[in-house]
């Protein structure tokens, strides 16, 4: 893609508030789009993108989060930078895949965070699972984001729409023990660069860890504490329209998938602490 095509895409995302890390992944998968067919994408046409579309599914065998990543970056380029009206018709979205997600029980959450040696990752690790945070949101956490006395947690989420979530007396006192001993400035979870985060690999590799030495057989990812915190609260009885506030779902149908793997109804509400829940769930 030209530096001019590139600059224009940029400055485009940037006028419609994407973040940084969608506009590179927008960028990166036009690039590749127009070095497959070595052209200049205002050069290549619905054919070329049908084309391409068949390439990552039959040759490369992306994932459908990649297939439809792609789509994305490639009707914003044609629709919105280059003012193709044929876009949207014409580039179509894989259909989401009919896969429940992986859910931990209370134990495996305790015997996992109980391995996880290193407390800056364990303490991420509990919080995502404690406040239901996406892995980049809880990286890109500050200090100040931590209302300490009203027990609240300031999150900026996708689209960075911003939303308050209440934090349990759980998690305040695991907060409160990493800050003594790591005392961070201004990144909650700051990484070895200046000024950069903890990576999201090296949370990975502590859960992938973790699982080994607990023996947990099961495919666990930093989304699976979020996922493992919305069927937990389903289970403990809390309605579905506030654990899609808490989650910063779009849309209820969303938050709805986790009832098909909840073990029990919908009851009354009960006490959001989840992290207190899998301390009882330890041995005793």
């Amino acid at each position: 893609m030209s530096s001019p095509l590139r600059r224009r895409m940029l400055e485009e995302l940037r006028i419609r508030n994407y973040s940084p890390a969608t506009a590179a992944a927008y960028v990166r998968c036009v690039a590749r789009f127009a070095a497959y067919f070595d052209k200049s994408p205002t050069l290549l046409g619905p054919s070329h993108v049908r084309q391409y579309q068949l390439h990552l599914l039959e040759e490369r065998k992306v994932s459908y989060s990649a297939f439809n990543q792609t789509v994305c970056a490639l009707r914003f380029l044609y629709r919105t930078t280059l003012k193709k009206e044929w876009a949207v018709e014409r580039i179509p979205f894989q259909k989401r895949p009919s896969t429940l997600p992986a859910v931990l029980s209370f134990e495996e959450v305790h015997a996992l965070l109980a391995r996880v040696e290193a407390l800056r990752e364990r303490t991420v690790v509990s919080l995502i699972y404690a406040t239901g945070l996406r892995i980049s949101e809880a990286l890109g956490l500050r200090v100040k984001d931590i209302d300490g006395p009203r027990r609240q947690l300031r999150v900026r989420g996708k689209g960075r729409k911003e939303r308050l979530l209440p934090l349990s007396r759980t998690i305040i006192e695991e907060l409160r023990e990493y800050w003594k001993a790591y005392r961070p400035a201004e990144l909650l979870f700051a990484g070895r660069a200046k000024g950069g985060s903890l990576s999201a690999e090296t949370v990975r590799a502590a859960i992938a860890q973790g699982c080994k030495a607990a023996g947990i057989e099961k495919r666990v990812t930093p989304h699976t504490f979020r996922h493992s915190f919305a069927t937990h609260l389903l289970e403990q009885g809390f309605d579905l329209r506030r654990v899609q506030l808490l989650l910063g779902h779009g849309s209820l149908r969303t938050t709805a998938g986790y009832l098909h793997v909840t073990t029990s109804g919908l009851g009354e509400s009960a006490e959001y602490d989840l992290l207190a829940r899998v301390r009882e769930a330890g041995p005793r």
